[in-house]
């Protein structure tokens, strides 16, 4: 279990960095095609958005779900806790996504939050890396 808590946690980062790279890639095709004199309004297709959209509202929060349920199984000092902050972070993740779109502005801080989201989630990956090591039993030296 501690093996499916640290893989959940790392798919949670990899799935932020994903949503990046999609936005910026939504970003500069919508930048290119107005170049190119082509209109972009809310009904135009976008890939980049698309993927966004599917990662940040389907794949990541599910995997945040099975990240908190697996850490009551998992026996990771403190992996409970960490996969709850992560669970949280995403909730307001979601909050910001849907502020940012009366108030733009907002939208910056949804972007922002997406960083606390691959830190809490990288933290409980380590958490379940360091769990599942060994303690040395020689002395520190200090």
């Amino acid at each position: 279990m501690r093996a499916v808590y640290r893989v959940l946690a790392m798919l949670i980062a990899i799935g932020v960095v994903v949503q990046a790279a999609a936005i910026a890639y939504a970003l500069f095709d919508i930048l290119h095609k107005t170049d190119d004199g082509q209109v972009f309004t809310k009904d135009s297709d976008n890939a980049g958005i698309a993927v966004h959209a599917v990662v940040g509202e389907m794949i990541v929060p599910l995997i945040c779900l099975a990240l908190l349920i697996v850490s009551f199984f998992a026996g990771i000092p403190g992996g409970v806790k960490w996969a709850a902050i992560t669970f949280g972070v995403l909730v307001l993740q979601i909050v910001l996504a849907f502020v940012g779109f009366p108030v733009p502005i907002l939208g910056t801080l949804h972007a922002i939050n997406a960083f606390a989201l691959a830190a809490v989630a990288s933290i409980a990956m380590r958490q379940a890396r360091v769990a599942g090591t060994p303690q040395s039993s020689a002395p520190v030296a200090a």
